[in-house]
């Protein structure tokens, strides 16, 4: 594709920003090309970023992974790939994106600029894999690891040290929209408890299938528990994780006033369990004789 003058000038200014130089500026162009665009232009053999994204995922899952291993020798395989799943989640790469001002030089279909392309979270995600994946062609994997580690390890290093990411509702949208599964759905199928201490049920479904439940004193946090089961039955988190604190399954509801009821110590109640063991007892014997009277009237 070739590109105007203006356009020449666009990217040479997102050059210099990113600190970058390209021999290839087709490649770079293409990076920056959303698919709505290239519809448009079909008729002039644009070519959108989409197979750019591709290499440029794999790229990224290749460089973050042998930074891993390589910094945190003492780190299980669990834990390095939650890491990763964490550093390389859209959101994280849209930030770095959005950083970087890499939508300001998106080239987006009309419909698409309309509707806040430049800004949405999965243009901003897919265009960085794009452009890593420009660069390694490019210029080889050496200068595509050192442009991703320079934009990338401060966020390594805030997840390693605050911990892995708890917005199970954010993970198990990003992994659906990875397998182009469409977005989760939640739905309220249950509420108990009186006015002033609701509990919530909610279910959630992935492609129409329910996935999983959770209850909550409020919405967010039912929805919150949802996700984490369903993220757990499509099998992306490690079944040992820890699961999101639990409301009891049958919590004693009282009004504001009402005090908590008083239980009897076992040592005064000793002797009446006592006798209610022998009466029942008796009670069982007593039935047993029974059907055995029964049994031997109706065998004769």
């Amino acid at each position: 594709m070739t590109t105007t003058a203006d356009r020449d000038e666009k990217l040479k200014e997102l050059e210099k920003s990113l600190g970058i130089s390209f021999l290839n500026h087709s490649l770079f162009n293409q990076a920056l090309t959303h698919s709505s665009y290239a519809y448009e232009m079909r008729h002039k053999d644009v070519l959108d970023n989409e197979r750019l994204e591709f290499l440029g995922d794999a790229v990224i899952k290749l460089v973050i992974s042998e930074y891993l291993y390589n910094k945190f020798p003492e780190k299980a395989e669990g834990d390095l790939t939650k890491i990763r799943a964490s550093v390389i989640s859209d959101r994280t790469l849209a930030a770095i994106s959005r950083k970087l001002k890499l939508g300001t030089y998106f080239l987006l279909g009309m419909n698409e600029k309309k509707t806040g392309g430049r800004s949405r979270k999965s243009n901003l995600a897919n265009a960085l894999e794009a452009l890593i994946g420009a660069i390694y062609l490019d210029a080889g994997i050496g200068k595509a690891r050192d442009f991703l580690l320079e934009n990338v390890t401060s966020e390594i290093d805030k997840v390693s040290r605050e911990g892995y990411i708890r917005d199970y509702k954010s993970a198990l949208q990003e992994f659906v929209q990875q397998h182009k599964w469409g977005l989760p759905l939640y739905r309220v199928f249950r509420e108990t408890g009186p006015k002033h201490k609701k509990v919530f049920w909610i279910e959630v479904k992935v492609k129409g299938k329910k996935q999983g439940e959770g209850r909550g004193l409020n919405k967010k946090e039912a929805e919150q528990r949802a996700a984490f089961e369903a993220l757990r039955s499509l099998k992306v988190h490690d079944k040992k994780e820890e699961k999101p604190k639990q409301i009891p399954r049958r919590e004693k509801f009282r009004k504001p006033n009402e005090k908590p009821r008083q239980t009897k110590p076992a040592t005064q109640s000793g002797g009446r369990k006592e006798a209610g063991s022998t009466e029942l007892n008796n009670k069982e014997q007593g039935i047993g004789s029974l059907l055995g009277r029964v049994r031997r009237r109706f065998s004769r």
